[in-house]
Parts: C-alpha cells; sequence; structure tokens
C-alpha cells in the first residue's frame, strides 16, 4: 500500500514540476524575456527528425503520420532549441487530441516567390472542438472539456510566443473537427 501512496505522489510531483516549467517558459515566452541563439536552420530536415522521434509515439494510438516535405534545403533563421519546442508542441498536442486510428498530416510548403515557409499539422479531434481557435492559444485553455489527459494547457500558448519571438506567424484553423495549426517563417535567401 505503502509503495502504491509513493508511486501516486512520484507521478504528480512530476506532473506539478513539468506544469512549473511549462508555466515558467510561458512567462517568459510571452514576455519576450528568452535570449535566442538565431542560426540557419534546415527546417524540412528538422521536421524529419521531428516525425522521427514521434513515430513510436504516433504508433501507441494507431496515428498514421503522412508528409508533404520538398526534397531540397529550405533555410530559416532561428533558435534551433526554441523550434523544437514549437515542433514538440505541436506533434504532443496531435498526439494527445487525435482521434484514434486516424491519420495526422504533416505539409512544408513554401509561398510562391519564396519568401516564405509555412509548416502545417493536422488532425481530426477524438472530441468535439467546440472551441475558437484564438481561445485555444490562452493559457491553461484545452480543446477536450472532459481533460482526459495529462497537460498543462499552455503548449499551444508557449508555440505561439515562440514563434512570434522569431518573426513568425502562428495560426490556428478549426473546421468541425478538424484542428489545423499553421508556421510561417521568413525563408533565408542564398547568398
Amino acid at each position: 500500500k505503502i509503495l502504491e501512496y509513493l508511486k501516486v505522489l512520484d507521478q504528480k510531483s512530476q506532473r506539478l514540476k513539468t506544469l512549473t516549467e511549462d508555466l515558467v517558459e510561458a512567462s517568459k515566452a510571452s514576455s519576450g524575456n528568452v535570449r535566442l541563439e538565431i542560426a540557419d536552420i534546415d527546417f524540412p530536415e528538422l521536421i524529419y527528425q521531428t516525425n522521427g522521434e514521434f513515430e513510436e509515439k504516433f504508433q501507441q494510438r494507431h496515428l498514421e503520420l503522412v508528409t508533404s516535405i520538398p526534397d531540397k534545403r529550405i533555410i530559416i533563421e532561428a533558435d534551433g532549441r526554441r523550434l523544437w519546442r514549437i515542433l514538440e508542441n505541436l506533434y504532443n498536442n496531435a498526439f494527445k487530441y487525435a482521434m484514434e486510428s486516424s491519420r495526422i498530416y504533416v505539409d512544408l510548403k513554401e509561398s510562391e516567390d519564396g519568401s516564405t515557409v509555412s509548416f502545417t499539422i493536422k488532425n481530426v479531434s477524438a472530441s468535439p472542438l467546440n472551441i475558437s481557435p484564438d481561445e485555444l492559444t490562452e493559457r491553461f485553455v484545452r480543446g477536450d472539456v472532459a481533460r482526459t489527459t495529462e497537460g498543462s494547457g499552455l503548449g499551444l500558448s508557449i508555440a505561439q510566443s515562440l514563434t512570434r519571438l522569431q518573426n513568425g506567424t502562428f495560426t490556428l484553423y478549426i473546421d468541425g473537427d478538424l484542428f489545423k495549426a499553421q508556421v510561417d517563417f521568413p525563408v533565408k535567401r542564398e547568398e
């Protein structure tokens, strides 16, 4: 019995630690109090790496990853660690809230003139999305009112703030049960 209580205490303390870390990061990101280490990032390569990191996790819920990425280098200027956090939050969001045994679509497209690149991730939600896209990026707001999954309700807020800090745009779209997140960054021109 004591071991069971200790296990529960450990789980709850880990959850509290994660929540505290997320809250500190959300606060820093939204206030702009983050020191960025800007570098040239090959965006398609980072997305392939992210797909690899999440492949096993998605298989747990029988989620199929359908990817459309140009077969070329597309360089953006960003902080690699912060850009990874944006992608991680979006992929985790899809993992938690996508309908089991469905598909998650990941696309990367350059604009016609090659000045910007758009990353999108789409999935069909397991629960009705009776919420506006603007509400979803508010802190502590979660799309599933049942709150059946672990999470702080800070992931999309952090992703949005970190995107804006790196001169990107972050947009959410909801159409019925379809959830789509789009992140746009300027493309670095080759000299």
